[in-house]
C-alpha cells in the first residue's frame, strides 16, 4: 500500500492530494491513509498537511552515500573502512562483532535506522530511519584501561567542534559527553571497551546526532529536552559532510592526545563545557543531591562540592543543570 502512495504522489509531484482522492484511489479508508502517511513519515518521508486541502509530500529520504562519504574523507585512518547498514538493532552490537573477527582500527558502522539503539545508563537511544546519524566506531588506543574516560571527553570535544561549524547556536558539553543546544540534548555518545590485564584491547565509540528530525518526529517524552540540527537551523543538514567532519576533528585530537597526553583536550573540554561553575543535581547510589561542580581532574572525573563542602569525585553518572 506504501509503494501505492508513494506512486501516487510521484505523479502529482508538487500538488496537495486530499485524503478522500486517495482512500478512493487505494479503495480505503481514509484512516487507513493517515497511518499510511504516518508510516511513511517514520520512513524519512516529509509530508506538508493541511485541513480540506489535503498532503504534499515536500522531501523523500535520502539515505548515506558510501561514495560520497569517502570523497569527502580527509583521515588517515578513520572511516576508511566503512559498513553501511538499512535497519540494525544497533550499530556498537555489529562493531563488537566485527573488531572481534579481526576489523581494523578506524572501522566505521553507520546505519539508516536502529531499533535497540544504546545511550548511557542502559537507556534506549531513539534512532528514526534516515533522520539522524547512528555509527559506531572501531578504536584502538595504546592506553591504560584507566584512562577511558579521557577518551569519552576527547570525543565529545571532536563531536562539539564538529558540530558547531553546522548550526549558528552555541553547541555545549554537558558532563560527561552529552551535547545540547538551548538546554536541549542534540546529541549522544557512549564508549564501550574491553581489555586485558588493564591494557584496552578497543573501544567502540557509539554516537547518536539527531540530525533532521523535525519535531513531530518525537515521541512525546523527548519533545521537551531534545532538539535536531534540522530544528535549531532551519534547513537540512548534510549527514555525509557532518560524518567526515567529526572523523577529522576526532583523528586531530587523537594525535594531539598521543603527542601530550590529556593536558590539551581538558582545555578544549573546560572551554566547551556548560556544566562548570553551576549548580546541579548528581544522581549518587545514594539517591540525588546537589552541588556545584568545580573542575575535571587529570583523569576525566568530576568534582563536585556539595552544600555541606564536602567535595566528591564522580566518573559517570548523571546530573542535571539547575537553572
Amino acid at each position: 500500500m506504501n509503494e501505492l502512495i508513494l506512486q501516487y504522489f510521484q505523479e502529482h509531484e508538487g500538488e496537495y492530494v486530499s485524503g478522500e482522492e486517495l482512500s478512493i484511489k487505494l479503495q480505503c479508508s481514509r484512516t487507513a491513509v493517515w497511518k499510511h502517511i504516518e508510516a511513511l513519515r517514520k520512513q524519512g518521508y516529509v509530508f506538508d498537511a493541511i485541513p480540506r486541502k489535503g498532503y504534499k509530500m515536500l522531501t523523500k529520504p535520502v539515505i548515506i552515500n558510501a561514495a560520497k562519504l569517502m570523497q569527502g574523507l580527509q583521515t588517515k585512518t578513520l572511516g576508511r573502512v566503512v559498513r553501511i547498514y538499512d535497519e540494525v538493532d544497533s550499530t556498537q552490537n555489529i562493531a563488537h562483532t566485527l573488531v572481534r573477527q579481526g576489523a581494523i582500527e578506524g572501522t566505521l558502522v553507520i546505519a539508516e535506522q536502529q531499533n535497540a539503539g544504546r545511550g548511557r545508563m542502559g537507556r534506549n537511544w531513539f534512532s528514526p530511519k534516515g533522520k539522524g546519524i547512528w555509527m559506531s566506531l572501531i578504536l584502538k588506543p595504546t592506553i591504560s584501561m584507566q584512562f577511558t574516560p579521557q577518551l569519552t571527553l576527547l570525543v565529545a570535544v571532536a563531536l562539539c567542534r564538529a558540530i558547531q561549524a553546522h548550526i549558528p547556536h552555541q553547541v555545549g558539553i554537558k558532563w560527561p559527553n552529552d551535547l545540547l543546544i538551548n538546554g536541549k540534548k542534540i546529541s549522544g555518545i557512549l564508549l564501550e571497551s574491553s581489555a586485558e590485564d588493564e591494557r584496552l584491547n578497543y573501544v567502540i565509540a557509539g554516537i547518536g546526532i539527531s540530525v533532521n528530525l523535525l519535531a513531530e518526529d518525537y515521541p512525546e517524552e523527548l519533545k521537551a529536552k531534545a532538539t535536531s540540527l534540522f530544528i535549531e537551523k532551519g534547513q537540512l543538514v548534510d549527514r555525509e559532510q557532518l560524518i567526515c567532519d567529526f572523523l577529522l576533528q576526532l583523528e586531530v585530537l587523537l594525535e594531539l592526545y598521543t603527542q601530550q597526553g590529556f593536558a590539551p583536550i581538558r582545555s578544549l573540554w573546560e572551554a566547551l563545557t556548560i556544566s562548570l561553575h553551576k549548580p546541579l543535581r548528581i544522581q549518587t547510589a545514594k539517591g540525588w543531591v546537589e552541588g556545584v561542580a568545580n573542575a575535571i581532574d587529570e583523569m576525566g572525573a568530576l568534582w563536585v562540592t556539595l552544600p555541606n563542602g564536602e567535595n566528591i569525585k564522580l566518573y559517570s553518572g548523571d546530573i542535571e543543570l539547575l537553572l
